[in-house]
């Protein structure tokens, strides 16, 4: 069964070690959202998870079964109606048993809820087609728009502007 909570700043170090697993370096090959074949710095750091969890704008969802942490998703509100879903990340040995579908869910149902969200927007790396494919199973539709890369060299990668109406 899965369990969501929202995360406490308790949360950032088995949180920091789910995101870093599950983005980079070898244990991330497990599964297929993976970036470790693209980038091997890090994906994030504690300060960047432990500001996101005390931001009253943002929301840190994480996803448990059997008490131990299998997946999370951040949502941000950027006002006027919109919201930014990101850091979406599931253990790579559980990909593809739905729970990154079930994340998405409940983070849009947050955020339409506790943002007033109409607009959820997201950024893929466009080296990634098919995880772009996959959010555009999910009702995600290119905006048109990309924008910097922001890790590293900003001419090797763009990223992509999805968007989907929560209406």
């Amino acid at each position: 069964m899965i369990r969501f909570a929202l995360a406490k700043a308790v949360d950032v170090p088995r949180l920091r070690v789910l995101v870093e697993s599950a983005y980079r370096g070898e244990s991330a090959k497990q599964g297929w959202t993976h970036e470790a074949d693209l980038l091997d710095d890090e994906r994030t750091s504690d300060e960047e998870l432990a500001n996101a969890i005390a931001d009253d704008n943002t929301r840190v969802l994480l996803a448990e079964i059997e008490g131990k942490l299998a997946g999370t998703v951040t949502i941000r509100t950027l006002g006027k109606g919109r919201a930014y879903l990101g850091m979406l990340c599931v253990n790579p040995e559980l990909q593809a048993e739905g729970l990154g579908r079930a994340l998405i869910a409940d983070a849009e149902d947050m955020a339409a809820e506790q943002f007033g969200t109409q607009i959820m927007e997201m950024t893929v790396i466009d080296a990634r087609a098919d995880l772009i494919a996959y959010y555009e199973r999910r009702g995600y539709a290119r905006s048109g728009e990309t924008r910097p890369f922001p890790y590293g060299d900003p001419d090797t990668f763009r990223m992509v502007v999805l968007e989907r109406s929560l209406r």
